[in-house]
């Protein structure tokens, strides 16, 4: 007897006259202005100046959803290349399906070149942006739940999803919302990312390390509690043995890193100084310097002034000297007379 469930849209897109507007979209977008604006605020925590973060998301998200949707359409290439399927299905986006292992992959290289165009370290910048990714996974994991995909077991659990729809090879019933249980374990992520960050200083790209590691716990028993369609190696699906593999990577990683390159950055952007950016620094260098002479010295017509005073003052002395040797010349002269 379903006593409580999660309900599922009747629905993923709305349609504004022409426009459609797409729930997964939607989750999508607000979880990258999310995570550019939590990285923008830790960016400028590490000395780093306003709008970086953004320009080299502006690198970085384009990147990431051409990787993390040719992970989905590799993995998972009988959806749109098998026969009755249409090969151009792959190019809809809107319609779900990211992989989060190409999109962090793919997008980590069009962040190094935004970083390598700044002058910036890579791993500095994953560092300040690492919670921001997993808050912004936790709000895109809500896309499926427009989408009626993604979930679980079948469960009578109060908190069971009800799925409603039955294209797709869907059977309508009460499911684990699995989800739900990655949006919450992400946000949990993020919360240990920047504790762990402020308690042991985390630098040179091991707070993104944590985030990675601390994802790939998760996902794992998460993935393994899901009912969809997937490849298996060896009893496991293949999203599981990438997370395994992800794991391991990220700990070496944090160890390698730790024993080499201790503690963290203490310039992350060259030419900002306490935050600042280098326009204001000049502004205030020009400022202060005014403030200087106003109170400290006389302007240029006055230096030159004291300048040819003292020269005159070192004249009158060479000619006293002078007046003293003639003077002393003449006493001699007249003893010898």
């Amino acid at each position: 007897m379903e006593l409580a469930f999660i309900p599922s849209p009747s629905r993923g897109v709305l349609h504004l006259g022409p426009i459609p507007l797409r729930g997964y979209a939607f989750c999508i977008i607000i979880g990258v202005f999310v995570a550019v604006w939590l990285g923008n605020k830790r960016w400028l925590a590490r000395g780093g100046r306003a709008g970086t973060v953004a320009d080299i998301a502006v690198w970085a998200v384009p990147f990431g959803l051409v990787g993390g949707r040719l992970y989905h359409v590799i993995t998972d290439y009988e959806l749109y290349f098998s026969e009755g399927r249409d090969w151009v299905d792959s190019f809809k986006i809107w319609e779900g399906g990211l992989g989060i292992w190409g999109a962090i992959a793919l997008g980590a290289v069009g962040a190094w070149i935004g970083c390598r165009r700044r002058g910036i370290p890579l791993p500095a910048w994953a560092d300040a942006l690492a919670p921001g990714i997993a808050v912004a996974q936790a709000i895109g994991r809500w896309g499926n739940w427009f989408n009626q995909e993604l979930y679980g077991k079948a469960t009578d659990l109060p908190w069971a999803l009800k799925i409603t729809s039955s294209t797709d090879g869907r059977v309508p019933g009460t499911y684990h919302p699995t989800f739900l249980y990655e949006s919450l374990w992400c946000l949990g992520v993020a919360a240990l990312v920047i504790w762990a960050d402020r308690r042991f200083t985390l630098g040179h790209g091991r707070a993104f390390a944590l985030y990675v590691a601390s994802y790939c716990v998760g996902r794992f028993w998460i993935e393994y509690m899901r009912i969809d369609d997937a490849h298996h190696l060896l009893g496991l699906r293949l999203n599981n043995w990438t997370a395994l593999v992800v794991f391991l990577l990220a700990v070496v990683y944090m160890v390698v890193s730790a024993k080499k390159r201790p503690g963290r950055e203490t310039v992350v952007e060259p030419g900002v100084v306490d935050g600042e950016t280098e326009e204001s620094d000049e502004a205030d260098g020009s400022d202060k310097a005014k403030d200087s002479d106003e109170a400290d010295g006389p302007s240029d017509t006055e230096s030159k002034t004291d300048a040819e005073a003292d020269a005159d003052a070192k004249d009158d002395v060479a000619k006293d000297d002078t007046v003293r040797d003639d003077v002393k010349d003449e006493a001699g002269s007249a003893k010898k007379s």
